[in-house]
């Protein structure tokens, strides 16, 4: 048996058209809509991130701007670029592009819970994830849970009563991600690297979610017949030769897994593309 490879990148063009009609509807009303990018310091795959949301947010028709701030940047800086978004009406999405440089990582919680609840499209401030935890469906949802939950439902729209295991417990997204597939009324399991016995976890869920950043960790032997495998893992492999490139896996053992599975991202070209795609999403919700 060789798994449904799940097509994020598909899924989520088909997302984005929606969101280019709604963005298109609120302009014909009159209304813009616009998203506020903050980046800090000079980390190369931030600046990849930044750079693709920009280029999503041109192609939806929503205005992005962007605000960089050297590396010396001080954690008031941020605090004033932040509080200066919050007061500007056309903003209606700020995103602070994590991680924050080292100096700033003690301060980082705080400087995310600056930002506006209504204008925290990372759905990241205690008001959303409060909501969220509440099951309320008025806030702003982390986007890769929302993305990755998507797509478990391109393949499956019923997931009441199924076993979702979630490897990783991070605010950004195991915890998130779990707080969806109760909602959807799965029994979830949060695995993480104290869980003992994890493979024997791991092997009893119908729906795996893994996003703990070990290359590969999750081998075909710890995957039920027949499981959804989402794979939130962005590893880079470096060349194996001299002037090479780099290679993009996740943390799940692609090739053997896919023999086991039902259905399973890729990597990349699964979650990646949901996740801006739920961002300009999240935006526009936002915006209305």
């Amino acid at each position: 048996m060789s798994a449904q490879i799940i097509d994020g990148k598909a899924i989520a063009a088909t997302l984005k058209d929606k969101i280019k009609q709604d963005v298109d509807a609120l302009k014909a009303n009159g209304k813009s809509v616009g998203l506020a990018v903050i980046l800090v310091g000079d980390d190369p795959a931030s600046h990849v991130y930044v750079g693709s949301k920009i280029k999503a947010c041109e192609t939806a028709g929503i205005t992005s701007t962007e605000e960089r701030l050297g590396d010396d940047a001080t954690e008031q800086d941020v605090r004033t670029v932040i509080q200066t978004l919050n007061a500007n009406p056309y903003v209606h999405g700020i995103l602070l592009q994590l991680p924050l440089p080292d100096h700033l990582a003690q301060v980082q919680e705080s400087l995310v819970q600056e930002i506006l609840p209504e204008k925290d499209v990372d759905g990241l401030t205690t008001l959303n994830a409060g909501k969220l935890f509440l099951g309320l469906g008025d806030g702003l949802v982390p986007c890769t849970p929302q993305g990755s939950l998507l797509l478990i439902k391109s393949i499956e729209q019923n997931l009441s009563g199924k076993h979702a295991v979630v490897i990783g417990r991070s605010n950004l997204f195991g915890k998130p991600m779990a707080q969806l597939l109760l909602q959807e009324n799965c029994t979830v399991t949060i695995a993480h690297s104290r869980t003992k016995n994890i493979e024997e976890v791991c092997k009893q869920a119908d729906i795996l979610v893994a996003a703990v950043g070990r290359t590969q960790m999750v081998k075909a032997d710890w995957v039920k017949d027949g499981a959804i495998i989402i794979d939130v893992g962005i590893n880079r492999q470096p060349p194996k030769v001299e002037g090479g490139k780099s290679k993009l896996l996740g943390d799940v053992d692609f090739d053997a897994v896919s023999q086991v599975a039902s259905a399973i991202t890729p990597v990349p070209g699964g979650v990646g593309p949901m996740t801006i795609a739920c961002l300009l999403a999240n935006t526009v919700k936002a915006a209305s």
